[in-house]
């Protein structure tokens, strides 16, 4: 089985994918968010505290609309774009994510969509089928 979720609270992709896909009924895998406010479309303008709050805001908006929550992610993937933003990205990531962590990889990359600071990919448990 296999869903596709969208909705209006979080970006629209801006390229080929969904916004998340639901597995076998039970888990859900979201796209890459990056730090763009849903109602303007334009990317959020400040440093990597204010960019990674937007994108888990984001993340918790396609979570909502595929039936999960940040409290059911087992896994994310952050993308930086400068390592150097590790620990201003680790605060907040921390402020979402203090009562259930999941497991995560960080890792730098040379460039982001839109020249985002940040990018984070989840796969959670679908709490609400």
């Amino acid at each position: 089985m296999r869903k596709k979720i969208y909705t209006e609270n979080a970006p629209a992709p801006i390229g080929p994918y969904s916004q998340a896909v639901i597995g076998s009924g039970c888990f859900v895998f979201t796209a890459g968010q990056i730090p763009i406010d849903p109602q303007t479309g334009n990317l959020v303008e400040g440093d990597i505290k204010v960019q990674t709050r937007q994108v888990l805001n984001n993340l918790s908006a396609v979570l909502a609309a595929s039936g999960a929550t940040l409290h059911s992610v087992l896994k994310t993937t952050v993308y930086l774009a400068d390592m150097k933003d590790f620990a201003g990205m680790n605060e907040v990531y921390n402020e979402y994510f203090s009562e259930s962590i999941p497991a995560r990889t960080t890792v730098e990359v040379s460039k982001l969509p839109r020249d985002a600071k940040i990018e984070i990919e989840v796969i959670a448990l679908v709490v609400n089928v």
